[in-house]
């Protein structure tokens, strides 16, 4: 994990134990900083290839989103594309090969390692939802493909006014099988625009990519964006951890969920995250018209 900390990004100095998480490991395909106090950057570092998603993307974005998981000292997440755009989808050039060759000695069994392998992939995307922390796409330039399925799975996402979007599978003959038919329909909410745009591959332009809804904001170029998605994550990790994380739970639980089966497991949920000593820190800060910037919240 390499480490950047501009001083005029944050006042409150990190702490012994936060350094010692700077000591994670590096990855060929990403590139991972904590940008901010509990807030990581996560970008996809192939700008020679575009960002491509060979085999080493695919593996490691677990690999990644499971220990920021489990790392108590981050609260949320930006991820973004370096070069010049945010990534072109898979590396056909490398990963054509592995579907293309799936070992099995007769049909049942290729397809059953097939299968295998697919599911393997789509943890990929899956691992951003499975990720408590709340997680910012940022995207600039061209998201294609893969990229699309990638977002999708993300919990807000930014782009810059030159950006598009493109459902690509059918056009290399394959329908979309690692989230994005079945993550759009819930960030658009036009269900005939997603069948557009996933059986014709069209290009998706910034503008209609937010009224759609697909994008909450649009910047006017990538610095504007990445500045703008830093600061929303700073103001989510100064909120409680309880909270937020509890709030991201159960809003993929809902989304999944009828609204009756939602309200038991959020009433499940909440008998015991409402004993927090986190309601009583912001409750008291409310009386002292303090922000939740001043306040401290334990570790999750």
């Amino acid at each position: 994990l390499s480490v950047y900390r501009d001083p005029r990004l944050s006042s409150r100095p990190m702490s012994a134990e936060a350094k010692k998480q700077d000591a994670l490991d590096s990855y060929e395909t990403l590139k991972v900083e904590r940008v901010r106090e509990k807030v990581l950057h996560v970008e996809l570092n192939r700008p020679e290839k575009r960002n491509a998603m060979n085999a080493a993307f695919w593996r490691e974005m677990v690999e990644c989103f499971n220990k920021i998981a489990q790392d108590s000292e981050c609260r949320a997440v930006v991820v973004s594309g370096a070069g010049k755009m945010f990534s072109s989808g898979i590396d056909l050039m490398e990963m054509g090969s592995v579907f293309m060759m799936m070992e099995g000695d007769d049909t049942a069994r290729k397809s059953w390692n097939l299968r295998k392998k697919i599911r393997e992939y789509q943890e990929t995307f899956t691992v951003l939802e499975k990720c408590s922390k709340p997680v910012i796409a940022a995207v600039h330039g061209a998201c294609i493909g893969g990229g699309v399925n990638l977002i999708s799975a993300c919990d807000i996402r930014y782009c810059t006014q030159d950006a598009w979007f493109q459902v690509k599978e059918v056009d290399i003959g394959l329908a979309a099988d690692v989230g994005v038919l079945q993550r759009l329909p819930h960030a658009i909410g036009s269900r005939s625009l997603v069948n557009e745009l996933a059986f014709t591959a069209r290009k998706m332009m910034a503008p209609e990519a937010q009224s759609s809804g697909l994008v909450s904001r649009v910047f006017q170029d990538k610095e504007a964006m990445m500045q703008s998605a830093f600061d929303l994550a700073v103001e989510i990790a100064s909120k409680s951890p309880v909270a937020v994380q509890g709030t991201k739970i159960n809003l993929l639980y809902s989304r999944d969920h009828p609204v009756p089966d939602a309200l038991k497991y959020m009433a499940a949920w909440n008998m015991s995250m409402l004993q927090t000593e986190d309601i009583l820190k912001s409750a008291q800060a409310a009386i002292e018209k303090k922000t939740p910037k001043e306040l401290v919240f334990s570790k999750l």
